[in-house]
């Protein structure tokens, strides 16, 4: 039976998970492979901290060149994160004639383009299943599963961190920071949580996801990020009045003529499948011409869940190169893409929750419906409660039907200029 050697490049919590699984699991990988994938060399800056799996002596290594040139290493596992050294580590590994493995979304979102035209130059394999959901097969399932349909949407709760503390906002009726604090305890959240709860993460997400369904690369720069920083349990509660949950969601909309790309807060239907999916687990909607809707299911992150997409990501490079099929699968999903026009901000249409905070006067909501009305806006319902008496005026919150977000962001600015308004407006979409 044949070995395979491999690098890795890190060897922090998904680390130790791959290294777990290749050892723990490797009778059942021997017999579904019929190969022996075994860890050659592994590369980090921290080599004495128990990680609570065991490695052979002479394995653990400071110097990454150790992995990077090694003859006998045919596939190198990225998992430090970031853009540099990361970028620079894989573009060495794919110049050296190894395959390579990534979790990296952060990368593939800003130079994926470099990094799969390097690998595809070099015919060698790039696998990265886990960039994207964590232990869901949503990569596999684009590019093999629904490789004949043509698809309009792809929506995701994509970022396990934000999920939870929607979550617990939703379930325990806490604010965001108690919800964030225990997120950060439980170990769901980082201590920077900055790009988790500000979308950052899922706009990297949504990026290489938009590239594979489409066949067009996109740019980080040109996707709207809002973040859940703004979410206060007021809105969470009128949310479920009016019959909505909120999520932060990934979203990736084609018409056939642009692509409607954002990250942000979103309220959708409780019975709809997604409202369900809470704590750390992911989700995400794919729709195409052929099935309409799936929802695929599952753990987004740790150790083993993320390790697992890993390590079938090492066997699927292996099975490919047993039997001399080099790259079977193009790694970008289309054999060529092509750039698709980006659909503006501005022009995209919605249903809207508007929350105002407002002094107790009469007028104030002839006022608002005033403003709103001039700008083609319909009020579908509303929620007004109790009395101002501490000066910092009631909640004032409305559904409005479907509008153009231009005409709803430039009605904010005008009501928030009104004496009667005390504070900045709060705008959340609504994804029926």
């Amino acid at each position: 039976m044949k070995n395979v050697k491999i690098g890795l490049i890190g060897f922090g919590t998904i680390g130790a998970g791959v290294v777990k699984i290749l050892t723990e699991n490797a009778e059942v990988i021997q017999q579904r492979l019929g190969a022996s994938p075994c860890i050659g060399k592994i590369a980090d800056l921290d080599i004495t901290t128990e990680r609570g799996v065991r490695v052979e002596s002479g394995v653990l290594t400071t110097n990454v060149d150790e992995v990077l040139d090694d003859p006998e290493i045919e596939i190198v596992i990225e998992l430090i994160g970031g853009y540099e050294p990361a970028r620079s580590f894989v573009l060495k590994a794919i110049q050296n004639g190894k395959h390579v493995v990534t979790a990296n979304k952060a990368l593939l979102a800003k130079h994926g383009e470099e990094i799969f035209s390097a690998a595809d130059e070099k015919g060698l394999g790039i696998g990265f299943e886990a960039a994207v959901g964590g232990a869901i097969p949503i990569i596999r399932s684009i590019r093999e599963a629904f490789a004949a349909n043509r698809f309009s949407a792809i929506e995701g709760i994509v970022n396990g961190t934000a999920n939870y503390i929607l979550s617990k906002m939703s379930d325990e009726k806490c604010d965001f920071q108690t919800a964030l604090q225990e997120a950060q305890e439980k170990g769901y959240a980082e201590a920077d949580p900055t790009f988790d709860i500000e979308g950052v993460d899922s706009a990297h997400k949504i990026a290489i996801l938009t590239r594979l369904a489409y066949g067009a690369p996109i740019s980080l720069e040109e996707i709207t990020v809002e973040g859940i920083t703004s979410i206060t349990p007021e809105d969470i509660e009128c949310a479920g009045e009016f019959g909505y949950r909120i999520k932060l969601l990934a979203i990736s909309k084609y018409d056939g003529q642009a692509i409607d790309v954002r990250v942000h807060p979103a309220m959708i239907p409780v019975g709809h499948p997604m409202a369900s999916v809470n704590g750390v687990l992911n989700a995400i909607r794919v729709c195409d011409d052929l099935m309409e809707e799936n929802i695929l299911v599952g753990h987004g992150a740790g150790s083993l869940p993320t390790g697992s997409a890993v390590v079938g990501d090492v066997m699927e490079i292996v099975r490919n190169s047993l039997v001399g099929a080099g790259t079977r699968v193009p790694a970008q999903s289309f054999q060529k893409t092509a750039p698709i026009p980006l659909k503006n901000m501005d022009e995209i249409e919605s249903e809207y929750f508007l929350r105002f905070r407002v002094k107790d006067v009469p007028g104030v909501l002839a006022k608002i419906s005033g403003i709103l009305g001039n700008h083609s806006i319909s009020i579908e319902s509303m929620i007004q409660r109790g009395r101002d008496d501490n000066g910092k005026g009631v909640p004032l919150v409305m559904m409005v039907h479907r509008s153009n977000e231009k005409n709803v962001q430039d009605a904010l600015i005008e009501i928030d200029r009104l004496d009667v308004v005390c504070g900045k407006s709060n705008l959340i979409r609504v994804e029926n």
